[in-house]
């Protein structure tokens, strides 16, 4: 007993933008099995780059449904062929690219309840689908129905407030409005939607899977507050939507026993659970453990800051979704565009490409930069929209240049008092308890992590997140269908290692200068805002 014990596992599953990926966790939570199948390289007859079609205009980007198919039989046909013993895996949860829909046609339903064991379920599904390339995250072509979206509520602010975010056009509900729009017929075929997560959650039930609160927090569609879908905004969106999209669930519900075909296929036990697949997203938050009061800053091309919220306020940047862990709770996305290359070109302005006296710049001055404040936008930023250098002196003078030490401590200081600034508008608060967890290129720069430290107050952490989504997935289905806090499920998984602490009198300086900075930062909006007219 003890054996079979110790070889029980839960899969977590990612079906993300380039790759489906999955990884066995033991009841230790140990890593011990991970597999990925690679869509433009392991199935080049869909035509993919980088996982997707951009089609003409630029603007839509969609990828093959059955592309992701195909790839969860690959994968599955892999691992048999490795002598994965199925038989163990108790729960299997899996993880999505946010926003992305599947459209399955008046008739898919039957196909899915009745699969035969002995075909791929790529060949048996083909004919399910009256959308067979479906919009994923990266299309930005629905600006006119998010236009109507806002217009039909009252407006950008109150669409946020009922469904944590204004109008964006990768968001399903505008996604789905222009399909009904502009192919009606498919759409009148259509009997259900779903999401990339339950979309592959209904492929391993035999069934259509509710959405989850979580990743239908992405959609313009879901109240936050009362986890019901917005009848206004369905209305907005298409006709007779609620019925094709189901009735939203918990994100750590059960939704069912694994279809009998895995079961006579693979070798998986007939009781295997199936947890509501959420957002790549909120999986990550699970999958870094976070917990209330806690910050992810993830420090890549563009930098992104994941919160766990009590009470959020919700505003017109960032995004706030239900939290995959906890029902009662809320979890806050907010990305910046001006990352990793940004602090890659100063770093050759001003340090001589090298990342040590980057960091030696960072020593040698002193917190709060003497006052100085600066702006590092050379692209277009989304939080806010700015773009543009601009640095101001202690007297708030706006100054053409800065010593070059000065200027590689105000791009770093400039950048975490914007991201403090912007999460405390969605209602977050830093806690005696917080901690703040760094991944991402920089986070192993240990000199920038204290800059980090010192402008939240917060002791800075780091942690191997290469499988974020996939692990939290497993660590949900460990968690999914009990009433043990998720904390406690996960408790023997590997603890971050500490890298920064704040020094002594941050927290003095940085609470002077972040209304400085913050009302500096409405100036240059305000300056942007008349060039742009």
């Amino acid at each position: 007993m003890a054996e079979h014990a110790a070889r029980s596992c839960c899969l977590g599953w990612d079906f993300s933008t380039q790759q489906v990926k999955v990884v066995a966790i033991d009841a230790e939570m140990n890593v011990f099995y991970e597999d990925s199948v690679h869509f433009d390289r392991d199935l080049p007859e869909f035509g993919t780059q980088g996982g997707v079609h951009v089609h003409k205009d630029r603007l839509t980007v969609t990828s093959p449904v059955l592309m992701w198919i195909q790839a969860l039989d690959i994968i599955l046909e892999k691992m048999k062929a490795s002598g994965f013993d199925f038989s163990q895996v108790l729960a299997l949860s899996g993880a999505g690219q946010q926003h992305g829909s599947i459209y399955w046609k008046t008739g898919a339903s039957l196909a899915l309840t009745t699969l035969s064991p002995d075909l791929p379920l790529h060949q048996q599904l083909q004919a399910c689908f009256s959308i067979s390339d479906c919009p994923v995250w990266m299309d930005s072509s629905t600006t006119a129905q998010c236009r109507q979206l806002e217009a039909a509520v009252g407006g950008a602010q109150t669409l946020s407030c009922l469904t944590g975010s204004r109008a964006y056009e990768r968001f399903t509900g505008n996604q789905i409005a222009k399909i009904c729009q502009q192919n009606h017929e498919a759409y009148s075929h259509t009997e259900r939607i779903s999401l990339v997560s339950s979309f592959a959650a209904s492929l391993f039930l035999g069934s259509y899977s509710p959405i989850d609160y979580s990743d239908g927090s992405g959609m313009n569609l879901l109240q936050i507050q009362d986890k019901v879908w917005s009848q206004t905004c369905l209305d907005a969106c298409a006709p007779h939507l609620e019925e094709k999209l189901g009735t939203p669930v918990p994100s750590c519900s059960v939704v069912g026993a694994i279809s009998s075909y895995y079961v006579q296929r693979y070798g998986f036990p007939p009781g295997c659970k199936v947890v509501a697949f959420t957002g790549d997203n909120p999986a990550s938050l699970a999958g870094m453990r976070l917990e209330e009061g806690d910050i992810a800053v993830s420090l890549g091309t563009s930098d992104t800051l994941f919160l766990w919220l009590q009470e959020p306020t919700p505003a017109l940047e960032g995004h706030i979704f239900c939290n995959p862990v906890d029902p009662q709770h809320y979890m806050a996305l907010l990305c910046f565009k001006n990352g990793s290359l940004m602090r890659e070109k100063i770093r050759d302005e001003c340090a001589s490409c090298c990342w040590n006296e980057f960091s030696k710049a960072l020593q040698s001055t002193k917190m709060g930069n003497g006052g100085n404040l600066g702006f590092y936008f050379d692209v277009m930023e989304i939080t806010p929209e700015i773009i543009g250098r601009h640095r101001f002196d202690a007297e708030n003078h706006e100054v053409p240049a800065f010593p070059r030490d000065v200027e590689i401590r105000a791009l770093i200081e400039g950048q975490f008092m914007a991201k403090r600034i912007h999460a405390e508008a969605l209602g977050y608060r830093v806690m005696p308890k917080t901690k703040i967890l760094a991944t991402g290129g920089a986070s192993h720069n240990k000199d920038i992590l204290q800059v980090l430290a010192d402008v939240f107050g917060a002791p800075v952490y780091v942690i191997d997140t290469a499988n974020s989504a996939c692990v939290g997935s497993a660590y949900q289905a460990f968690h999914g269908g009990t009433d043990v806090p998720f904390t406690e499920v996960v408790k023997l998984a590997p603890n971050p290692r500490l890298a920064a602490t704040p020094s002594p009198g941050a927290s003095q300086v940085y609470e002077a200068l972040l209304p400085r900075y913050a009302k500096l930062e409405q100036r240059v909006l305000f300056q942007t805002q008349r060039i742009l007219e």
